[in-house]
């Protein structure tokens, strides 16, 4: 089954990339077709700055191979390097009807957040159904806020081939409930646009733990029992235990012994060691800038091969010579 996830190179990987999609795209590489692109060309819709575009670029595909993604596993690419992906884009839009846009919660959500509202911000839900179309894509693993997404791809999908035949492929959403939305310290959904994340990669333990005691927390004074259900802290840690464990830190919190700073030191002991083997894989990838850029090359190419004869057909179907 041909499964396809990306991320956009707007900003450093945070907790909620690494659940909300991260480590599901990790695991599905072992029996899934698995198709991962770094979306550059969706973070136009908010970069401005040419030279750091191209350092999170490359800081993404250093990310995604130190935190397990498998170049012999899995094809991973950076979005700019196929092309053919902005001619099905403009093709689609034909199809996309302007209501099916203004209805995009995304789009509006981010302009109430104070994003500027432009055209690429507007019609990114036709660039994304392009990249998922341009590879037949069957399974789209997405964060709750993006199913939307997925299902405008399969309205305008089927707007297309009802106009010219089986073209494409209807894809389906694929949603971990129990992940699907990672708070952030503030218990809004983690986003690097809301500024609340909480970066996987934190330069040293102290910083990581700046960060941690941050979260937002009640005012319960020490030595009372604490509510866990619903403390921002807890949820985030519950991501890194199994279910005994969560039971041992349910039972700290009823305890009263403890306050919310312990419950952030713990915090950040979990991130830190969780990802203690993919900091030591970083740094190695950082040292080798030309293994990662031969690494995406090699996934563009296969790509390449993919679009080419997807859009044989496209431009057979509309009539483009």
């Amino acid at each position: 089954m041909r499964v396809l996830t990306g991320i956009q190179a707007s900003g450093k990987l945070h907790i909620g990339n690494y659940f909300g999609a991260m480590k599901p795209m990790i695991e599905l590489q072992e029996k899934e077709e698995l198709f991962t692109f770094i979306a550059n060309y969706h973070s136009l819709t908010t970069s401005k700055d040419a030279k750091l575009l191209r350092e999170l670029t490359f800081d993404a595909a250093v990310d995604y191979l130190s935190l397990g993604i498998n170049p012999e596993k899995t094809t991973f690419w950076v979005q700019s390097d196929v092309p053919q992906v902005l001619e099905l884009y403009w093709m689609l839009s034909k199809f996309t009807p302007m209501g099916l846009l203004e209805r995009a919660h995304s789009y509006k959500d981010k302009v109430a957040k104070g994003i500027t509202a432009n055209h690429a911000l507007f019609s990114y839900p036709v660039l994304m159904a392009a990249d998922i179309l341009l590879l037949d894509t069957e399974k789209v693993p997405v964060g709750k806020d993006q199913i939307q997404h997925v299902e405008m791809t399969r309205d305008i999908a089927t707007k297309f081939n009802n106009e010219y035949g089986e073209i494409f492929t209807l894809p389906e959403h694929v949603v971990n409930d129990e992940v699907a939305t990672i708070p952030g310290i503030d218990g809004q959904k983690m986003s690097k646009s809301y500024d609340n994340a909480i970066d996987i990669f934190m330069e040293t333990e102290k910083k990581l733990q700046k960060r941690c005691n941050k979260i937002l927390s009640s005012s319960t004074p020490l030595g009372e029992p604490l509510e866990y259900d619903g403390c921002h802290i807890y949820n985030l840690a519950s991501l890194f235990l199994d279910e005994q464990r969560k039971l041992e830190l349910q039972a700290r919190y009823k305890g009263g012994e403890e306050g919310y700073g312990h419950f952030k030191k713990y915090l950040k002991e979990l991130i830190w060691d969780e990802f203690s083997e993919a900091r030591e894989k970083r740094e190695m990838y950082l040292n080798n800038p030309d293994l990662v850029k031969d690494i995406l090359s090699d996934g563009a190419k296969k790509m390449r091969i993919i679009a080419d004869e997807k859009m044989l057909q496209v431009r057979n179907a509309v009539g483009i010579l």
